[in-house]
C-alpha cells in the first residue's frame, strides 16, 4: 500500500470542511423533503407565502453554501494528492522504476475518500442531534402544521455515500494523471539552491529586490494556497458578519452556528495554508538564514505576499454576506410582512474587520516564531 491510514488522517482539513457542508446541506434538505410533506395542509395566504419561502430558502441554502464548500473540498483534495505526490515523487519513482504500473499506485490513493467519509459522517450525525431544534426555531410562529423529522435515505446516499465514493475516485484519477512522469523526474530532486541568494551587505536595494522577488515567486508557485488564503479570510467575514444579523432575521441559533461555521472554516484553512507554505519552503529559509537574512526579512519574504490577499479575502466576504441577505430578504422572503429591513451594518463590519486584523497578525506572529526555530543544520542533514 504507497498511501496509508496514516496518511488519509493528515486530510483533517477536508474532513472539516465536508461536515460543516453536509451539516448545513442535511438540515436544510431534510426540512426541505419533511415541510414537503405539509404542502397539502397549509391553507390559509399567509401560510402559504411562509412556505414558499422556507421551501425558496432551504434550496439557496443548499445550493450556496453546499456548493461552495463542495469546490473548496474538491481543490483541497487535489491540493493534497499533488503535494503528496511532490513529497513522495522518489519512494514514486522506485515502485515505477520496479515494473509498478501508474493504475495499480493510484488505486491506493482511494484511501483518500476516507476523509471524506469521516466528515460526512459526522456531519450527517450532528445535522440529525441539531434538527429538533432547528425544526421549531423555523416554525416558532406556529404558522405552518407540525413538520415532524423523518428520515430520508435518499439525503444519506446524496452527502455520506455518494460524497465518499466520488471523492475516492477522484483520489485515484487525479493520482494517475500526475503519476504519468518519466521515472527519471520523479527520482530527481528539483531543490536547487538560487543563484540571487548572495547577501550584500553594502547594497539594501539588491536585498529588498530579492525579497520582493521572493516573495513574488512563493504566490506564483502556490497559486492553490492564493485560494485557500483568500477563502480563509472569506470565510470569516462572511460568517461572523452575516451571524450577526441572524438575531433579527432569523435566531440566536442561527447566528451562533453560522459564527462555529465560519471560524472553524477559516481558522482550518488558514493554519493547512500557512503551515504548507513554511514546509514547502524550508530549504529556502535555511539558506536565507545562512546569508544572514534576518528572521523578519525571512517572513516578509515568504508569508508578506499573503497579507493584501487576506484582505481581498475579507472584502469578497463582506460583499458575498450583504448581496446573499439581500437577496434572502427581498426576494425569497419578499411577501413576508414579519421580515424585517435588512441594511448594511457598518459597525458589525469594522468589529469584524478589528477582530480579523487581530487574529492574522497573531497567528502571522506564531509562524514567525516557528520560521525562527528552522535548524539550518537539519535542513542540511536531509
Amino acid at each position: 500500500m504507497v498511501v496509508g491510514i496514516k496518511d488519509a488522517v493528515k486530510l483533517i482539513g477536508i474532513s472539516i470542511i465536508a461536515c460543516c457542508a453536509v451539516l448545513v446541506c442535511t438540515m436544510f434538505l431534510n426540512f426541505y423533503f419533511d415541510i414537503k410533506e405539509i404542502k397539502d395542509m397549509v391553507s390559509t395566504e399567509q401560510a402559504i407565502i411562509f412556505y414558499n419561502a422556507q421551501v425558496s430558502t432551504a434550496k439557496v441554502v443548499c445550493s450556496v453554501s453546499g456548493g461552495c464548500l463542495l469546490i473548496t473540498s474538491v481543490i483541497m483534495l487535489l491540493f493534497y494528492i499533488k503535494h503528496y505526490i511532490d513529497m513522495h515523487k522518489k519512494e514514486l519513482g522506485i515502485l515505477k522504476a520496479l515494473g509498478y504500473s501508474n493504475l495499480k499506485i493510484a488505486k491506493s490513493f482511494y484511501i483518500f475518500g476516507i476523509s471524506v467519509f469521516i466528515g460526512a459522517i459526522l456531519g450527517f450525525l450532528g445535522a440529525f442531534l441539531l434538527m429538533p431544534a432547528f425544526y421549531e426555531l423555523q416554525n416558532k410562529d406556529k404558522i405552518l402544521p407540525e413538520i415532524v423529522i423523518h428520515f430520508h435515505p435518499a439525503v444519506f446516499v446524496c452527502f455520506v455515500i455518494l460524497p465518499t465514493v466520488l471523492f475516492a475516485l477522484l483520489a485515484i484519477f487525479y493520482a494517475f494523471l500526475k503519476l504519468k512522469k518519466n521515472v527519471l523526474l520523479l527520482l530527481k530532486d528539483d531543490f536547487q539552491v538560487s543563484s540571487k541568494i548572495k547577501k550584500q551587505k553594502d547594497s539594501k536595494v539588491k536585498d529588498c529586490l530579492f525579497i520582493d522577488d521572493l516573495r513574488s515567486t512563493t504566490l506564483k508557485s502556490g497559486k492553490t494556497l492564493v485560494f485557500f488564503i483568500i477563502f480563509a479570510s472569506f470565510c470569516f467575514s462572511a460568517m461572523t458578519q452575516m451571524s450577526a444579523s441572524m438575531k433579527d432575521l432569523s435566531s440566536v441559533m442561527m447566528g451562533a452556528m453560522m459564527l462555529m461555521i465560519g471560524i472553524v472554516l477559516a481558522f482550518t484553512i488558514l493554519f493547512l495554508a500557512i503551515t504548507t507554505v513554511i514546509k514547502g519552503n524550508t530549504k529556502t529559509i535555511a539558506m536565507m538564514q545562512v546569508f544572514g537574512y534576518s528572521q523578519k526579512e525571512c517572513c516578509k519574504a515568504i508569508l508578506g505576499g499573503y497579507r493584501p490577499l487576506s484582505y481581498i479575502g475579507f472584502v469578497l466576504g463582506t460583499i458575498y454576506q450583504y448581496v446573499l441577505l439581500r437577496i434572502m430578504v427581498d426576494i425569497v422572503f419578499k411577501d413576508f410582512d414579519e421580515v424585517p429591513v435588512y441594511e448594511f451594518d457598518i459597525p458589525v463590519m469594522l468589529i469584524s474587520l478589528v477582530l480579523f486584523i487581530g487574529v492574522y497578525e497573531i497567528v502571522m506572529y506564531c509562524y514567525s516564531q516557528k520560521i525562527k526555530r528552522i535548524s539550518v543544520k537539519e535542513i542540511m542533514i536531509e
